[in-house]
């Protein structure tokens, strides 16, 4: 069976969704269609692609990952084709396949075919590389190499021996607030000391939960989440909006 995992900012109130989903069954019917999430922030591909980051893995190899995101169709836009540890990957060229993969060799990289003067045009680029990769050809027939790929350089926390700075990446469905301080590098700097986690003007979190109920109803905590990165929450709470914190908002981690 050949997966097709779709993570767009087309929402599911308008048509492009469903549309995108009839342009691939139209062309190979045996498909199999997964949702990872259609309600990424429009044109947002940092979030796209943390969302991405966190999905893609627990599928088989070979599926194809279609990521619709920022499908902005101006002068000399493009869309490209990756090819990463047997799964392939379907993109606008717009920084965010260098977000998921910061390094990829340009072998595994091709140039998408795309109509200039098409309004919707990533349902049929996408279908029409969907088809041939699940009918069996070579990836290396999509197209020419692509190589360049725009580049996205994600922000990476500033670590000194006593602290952390580190900024929010994503607020997820709860108001989970996510922050870019991966569990490996806090430990690595926390080395068994107290710690103080501050942001905003909020009181500082000085000890980290396992899991949310650790504290009591309506208490913040912090705890790091399934994908192994600091979150900021609030037990059966919204933190983002109890704590006033929005993407881009620093976060600082200070050793004692």
């Amino acid at each position: 069976m050949q997966f097709v995992t779709l993570t767009t900012d087309f929402g599911t109130q308008d048509f492009y969704t469903g549309a995108l989903k009839g342009a691939l069954l139209r062309r190979h019917p045996a498909l199999a269609v997964v949702d990872i999430s259609h309600h990424i922030k429009p044109f947002d591909i940092v979030q796209g692609a943390y969302v991405l980051q966190q999905a893609w893995r627990e599928f088989p190899e070979g599926t194809i990952h279609l990521a619709g995101i920022n499908c902005v169709y101006g002068e000399g836009y493009r869309f490209v084709a990756a090819r990463y540890e047997g799964h392939f990957f379907l993109a606008p060229d717009n920084g965010l396949l260098s977000l998921l993969f910061p390094q990829i060799d340009p072998a595994d990289l091709r140039n998408l075919p795309a109509s200039q003067e098409e309004h919707f045009a990533v349902k049929n680029i996408f279908a029409d590389a969907v088809a041939h990769l699940a009918g069996g050809k070579p990836f290396e027939e999509l197209g020419e190499f692509a190589a360049p790929l725009l580049e996205r350089i994600s922000i990476q926390p500033v670590i000194t021996p006593t602290r952390i700075r580190g900024t929010v990446i994503h607020i997820d469905q709860f108001e989970n607030v996510v922050v870019n301080i991966r569990r490996e590098t806090f430990e690595k700097t926390l080395n068994g000391r107290p710690f103080n986690l501050y942001f905003k003007r909020n009181d500082p979190i000085t000890r980290l939960s396992g899991n949310y109920c650790d504290v009591p109803v309506g208490e913040q905590l912090c705890l790091f989440n399934a994908a192994g990165f600091l979150e900021i929450a609030v037990n059966m709470g919204k933190a983002a909006t109890l704590m006033g914190l929005k993407v881009e908002d620093v976060v600082e981690v200070v050793f004692e």
